[in-house]
């Protein structure tokens, strides 16, 4: 549905990318991304439309991210790239332009005031049509806008403004109310059809009826909202790394809900892509925290989890992964390993133990080695070729309590620093 519903607005963004190009036409004659006369009448002869339809696909490619107008050139946005091969792209430019309602259509000559509140009263207004999953009477959507309008005027009325005043100490009259009498039944009105515009309901015989499409924007919204609230940490604007960083301190329940709520926010695909970015970094800790967060993500992850099998640094990580996902137990899955990959893997977790925690914690890293002596260990964590090895070995022989097993890990810290055997 939403493939189809940005049909027109995908043609009219293809026709500017190959006629708007650098050196080839202007889109705009104002500097505000509006179409001039002369490009629309373009447009309208080669594609067959009248001007009034390219303005209005023109507008909703804007607004859906499919065209993006830099001065007077247009160029295509990266939704209109990946129109053909990526079907969540597609979806993303419809819920932008569902984002972008109050815009689709020409905002009613009232004042500005009253329309803004109409435009925060109606997340509201949706909320209770996806819940009655049918027609609802227009004149009932219009009881419940009144209502949340006049809590909306109550709630920004119970806000103090400005400096507190001394007892005593004249204050200005309020301003006058210029917005508590102007009807809201036109600017409902309104309202519905520029939400009918992006195909997010239906208008007719006094009822209003969300699409599947609309339904489905609305439910995600409110399940955002829903997950959002669970994320006490407010990591959710950051970015994966930052996500990361601020989850390291967490318990693991907690730490998993500020994943589900990091994921909410964002497209799986562009989040899986910004996890395993964040692995590739340099911190340990971050690597095995985002394959954390990957787990959150479950089968979706699997075929970019699948494409990093090959790199050395991820390997690991991504082959306990896929065991775990093909259902393999969690205190099983490290069977998947060679030995030099479990090696390797055992380094890179005693790196983000010595970059992020405490020495004893280090110490006890040893007992989840799989070699069953540390002389052992030593002669394969050596070999192994970890780019932190010398820091993890220096970090344990400073940290162990054993004199004599401190000095041989020096020793193989040694080894390694100067190449020798």
């Amino acid at each position: 549905m939403a493939r189809s519903g940005l049909a027109d607005a995908a043609r009219v963004a293809r026709w500017a990318d190959s006629a708007l190009g650098p050196g080839r036409g202007s889109a705009t004659a104002d500097g505000k991304a509006t179409l001039s006369d002369a490009t629309a009448d373009h447009a309208a002869r080669e594609l067959g439309l009248t001007g009034a339809k390219v303005r209005a696909d023109w507008d909703t490619a804007r607004l859906a991210g499919l065209v993006e107008v830099h001065g007077d050139t247009a160029r295509p946005g990266w939704r209109l790239r990946a129109w053909n091969r990526d079907d969540s792209a597609v979806l993303r430019g419809w819920v932008a332009l569902f984002d972008a309602w109050s815009l689709a259509h020409p905002e009613p000559a009232e004042e500005h005031a009253v329309v803004a509140e109409v435009v925060s009263a109606m997340p509201q207004v949706l909320s209770f049509l996806q819940l009655s999953a049918g027609p609802v009477p227009v004149a009932q959507l219009l009881d419940l806008l009144e209502q949340r309008v006049t809590e909306l005027r109550t709630e920004r009325c119970e806000v103090p403004y400005g400096p507190r005043l001394e007892p005593g100490t004249p204050q200005a009259p309020p301003p006058p109310e210029v917005t508590a009498d102007t009807p809201l039944a036109p600017l409902l009105e309104w309202a519905l059809h520029a939400l009918a515009s992006v195909g997010a309901l239906t208008c007719g015989d006094g009822h209003a009826t969300l699409t599947p499409l609309g339904s489905w924007a609305v439910w995600v919204k409110l399940e955002q909202i829903c997950v959002a609230a669970q994320s006490p940490a407010g990591n959710i604007e950051q970015s994966a790394e930052g996500m990361l960083r601020g989850c390291a301190q967490l318990r693991p329940n907690a730490a998993r809900a500020e994943y589900r709520a990091w994921l909410a926010a964002r497209p799986v695909g562009s989040a899986v892509a910004e996890l395993l970015a964040a692995a590739r970094g340099e911190d340990a800790l971050l690597r095995g925290l985002a394959f954390e967060a990957l787990r959150v993500v479950g089968a979706p992850a699997e075929p970019d989890v699948s494409g990093v099998v090959d790199e050395p640094t991820l390997r690991p990580y991504a082959l306990l992964w896929l065991a775990e996902h093909d259902g393999a137990d969690p205190e099983d899955a490290h069977e998947v390993l060679t030995r030099r990959e479990a090696t390797w893997l055992w380094v890179d977790t005693a790196a983000a133990v010595a970059d992020h925690g405490e020495a004893p914690l280090l110490v006890r890293h040893l007992e989840s080695a799989v070699q069953p002596t540390v002389p052992a260990l030593l002669d394969e964590v050596r070999a192994v070729g970890h780019p932190r090895t010398v820091q993890v070995l220096v970090a344990l022989a400073a940290a162990h309590p054993d004199p004599a097993l401190a000095r041989a890990v020096r020793r193989a810290a040694f080894q390694v620093h100067t190449g020798g055997s």
